[in-house]
């Protein structure tokens, strides 16, 4: 066993990172992603909670664009996160304004919402506080090689207003690699069932839009998750 008082050894490191060994990083798309990661976190994942989780997990996706999710047992909706992506364009982040875009508002989002009905995830919102998308987007046209372009999203100093809803998102980064812009995603937690597939569809529509208002080509798309888990109960589906 590890202990604090043990020098660091080899055999402690492995013991601490074995569910990392071999791992995948490259992805075509996002189901692509989506299944390897399904299997190799109910292999490999390690008891965390009520999940099996693997830790520090980043893989890039080349074709963020193909952003459906087709894998049958993950009976995706399509109609939901793009209703999700349109809230989030309205920069409103009360449930019900969900509730008119699609026509009901999911128990999830009722749970995290607070006595307003306002909640603290809906990405669009956070991206538009203090101007943060209008200024990556102005970054990026003026100063090709920015490395300012960056919205914040998860902020501990912010920890008293997460009752309810912490942000699941730390960052999302934006890079002008040769014209075509590359774009970090760094998360602090991921359920891979319904937080990745949903997610990666938002932000891969950022990215779309923001290459749209900076007329650069669409690049690749890093996703990086400090806890990347599944729920005991979508295990062995």
């Amino acid at each position: 066993m590890c202990t604090k008082l043990m020098k660091p050894t080899l055999k402690c490191m492995n013991m601490q990172n074995t569910i990392m060994t071999n791992i995948e990083t490259e992805f075509w798309n996002a189901d692509e992603a989506f299944r390897y990661f399904y299997k190799t976190i109910s292999k490999h994942g390690r008891k965390f909670a009520d999940t099996r989780a693997l830790f520090n997990v980043g893989f890039t996706l080349h074709k963020p664009e193909m952003r459906m999710i087709p894998t049958s047992m993950r009976k995706w909706n399509h109609e939901y996160a793009e209703a999700e992506w349109q809230w989030y364009l309205s920069g409103d982040r009360n449930i019900k304004k969900l509730g008119e875009i699609y026509g009901k508002i999911p128990p999830i989002w009722k749970r995290m919402a607070d006595e307003n009905g306002n909640v603290n995830s809906n990405y669009g919102w956070q991206w538009q506080r203090t101007d943060q998308l209008n200024y990556v987007i102005n970054k990026l046209k003026k100063h090709k090689h920015t490395r300012h372009a960056a919205i914040s999203i998860y902020d501990a100093k912010e920890h008293i207003k997460y009752d309810n809803d912490t942000p699941c998102t730390y960052a999302v980064q934006f890079t002008n690699v040769e014209n075509r812009l590359n774009m970090c995603v760094t998360m602090r937690s991921n359920d891979l069932w319904y937080g990745f597939c949903n997610d990666q569809y938002q932000f891969s529509k950022l990215q779309e839009l923001v290459c749209k208002e900076t007329s650069l080509d669409m690049g690749s798309y890093y996703h990086f998750a400090h806890n990347l888990h599944i729920y005991s109960d979508k295990l062995g589906l």
